[in-house]
């Protein structure tokens, strides 16, 4: 599968994100690991992973997916985004290629049902970036059984997004602000293709959950969360709402971590929006999915641990809550 389109005879323009950056010979895109070599499309980090993990799903954060289980997590180098903020900057802001290290696809599946992970996640950087080695790995994995996570920032080309129907089961997509010049300027991103991307997914029937980091004085206004809750809802309120606690990291050192008072605000603007599951993450204290219609505790979880789960799931593997029968969207087995 071509992931480009040739313009002419010395340009070729990436389909792999919704940059569509326009590449003469020899060179790569905004990414920095995408290049045009003789007229094609070369994924530089194909095959040379720089992280690799086994994570509890509840990390990616995904909590109505397969909750308890294990995934083999993994990631290259490279971004289309340049948040200031990134968490793991050192290998999404460069593109700086361990060529010395090949896993070839088939490795990273191996690694995978060795270590009894239900699903392989693509994660750390953007994959969308990456999508040929992913889409390889993700292939070879549903053949085996297992199941497909993307950890996004909701870039992906709609061309890329139309091949993710067949072998992608969910995703976790950061919708880092509202501010269309907050994505523009300080992202290098763009807010309308983002949230295009979450309604395609939703119309391409793969499971989302939607992070939200909290950036002090940057999008902890109650108008721009209650647009971001009040978003999600229209779109389905049955997509879990995760709002992360920002910590200081790469560049952005001059704030403290967001305060509690805020996390809490945005968990009700949420709630007020109808949506059915709003979690708070990097905060010490369990998480819980409640049953939306009864109230009933159905999972807890502390630290990415399942501490208690009696979730009902029947026949055709639909989740409900045991008390009142409510059904308990996600995937469950």
């Amino acid at each position: 599968m071509k992931f480009f389109e040739k313009i002419d005879n010395t340009k070729i323009k990436c389909l792999l994100c919704r940059h569509h950056c326009i590449l003469k010979e020899g060179q790569v895109g905004i990414c920095g690991i995408n290049m045009n070599k003789n007229g094609e499309l070369v994924n530089l980090v194909y095959g040379h992973p720089s992280s690799v993990n086994v994570d509890p799903v509840e990390k990616k954060p995904l909590f109505h997916f397969l909750p308890g289980s294990a995934v083999l997590s993994f990631g290259t180098v490279g971004c289309n985004f340049k948040c200031p903020f990134c968490q793991n900057w050192q290998i999404a802001h460069t593109s700086k290629v361990n060529d010395k290290i090949y896993v070839s696809p088939q490795e990273i599946v191996n690694l995978a049902i060795e270590y009894k992970c239900n699903s392989i996640a693509y994660t750390y950087n953007e994959p969308s970036v990456f999508y040929p080695y992913a889409r390889d790995v993700g292939i070879l994995a549903k053949e085996k059984g297992l199941k497909n996570i993307f950890v996004t920032n909701g870039f992906e080309s709609v061309y890329e997004i139309e091949d993710m129907k067949s072998w992608v089961d969910a995703c976790n997509v950061d919708l880092k602000s509202f501010k269309k010049d907050y994505y523009k300027k300080v992202l290098k991103g763009d807010l309308d293709y983002v949230l295009d991307t979450i309604k395609r997914l939703k119309d391409a029937g793969i499971w989302q959950e939607i992070t939200t980091l909290i950036v002090p004085g940057d999008n902890d206004s109650e108008k721009e969360l209650t647009q971001i809750a009040e978003f999600i809802a229209g779109v389905g309120v049955e997509i879990p709402w995760h709002i992360t606690r920002f910590h200081p990291d790469y560049k952005v050192q001059d704030k403290g971590p967001t305060p509690i008072e805020t996390m809490l605000k945005a968990y009700e603007i949420g709630k007020k929006a109808g949506l059915k599951y709003v979690y708070l993450g990097n905060v010490a204290m369990p998480v819980i999915t409640y049953c939306p219609k009864c109230g009933e505790e159905l999972i807890v979880r502390s630290i990415y641990k399942i501490e208690k789960n009696i979730l009902k799931i029947d026949e055709n593997k639909i989740g409900h809550c045991p008390k009142c029968g409510e059904i308990i969207e996600g995937i469950w087995k």
